[in-house]
């Protein structure tokens, strides 16, 4: 069974930064594609950035793209999502997954238990 443990959200102000971070311990690091999906409150779950280890590719969301990165640290086994120039709207629960790598929530098979961000006006 696949654990992945997601944090690093809170509460910023417009126009501010925060990282979130996805360990993903007990197992092999590129056995899976990785990615970043959030849900705001009566919202679906969509997606927001992901990487692929072949072809080694990024993906992103155009309501993010430019202000979103998605990076990995292979000896921590970590995936990582600095947030940058945050919006009001992009307050949602954020949650990382493992998978395919692609950008719709039927390609992962697992999923961290999320981290809430805020974002104030």
């Amino acid at each position: 069974q696949v654990q992945l443990k997601d944090s690093g959200g809170g509460l910023v102000q417009t126009g501010g930064s925060l990282r979130l971070s996805c360990v993903t311990p007990g197992y092999p690091f590129k056995t899976y594609g990785m990615g970043w999906f959030r849900q705001a409150p009566g919202r679906e779950r969509e997606f927001v950035a992901s990487f692929t280890w072949n072809p080694d590719m990024t993906y992103y969301a155009d309501s993010v793209k430019g202000r979103f990165i998605i990076s990995k640290d292979n000896a921590k086994n970590t995936v990582y999502l600095q947030m940058n120039s945050l919006k009001p709207e992009d307050t949602a629960v954020y949650f990382c997954a493992a998978g395919t790598g692609s950008a719709h929530p039927g390609g992962y098979d697992y999923w961290g238990q999320g981290t809430q961000v805020t974002v104030s006006s």
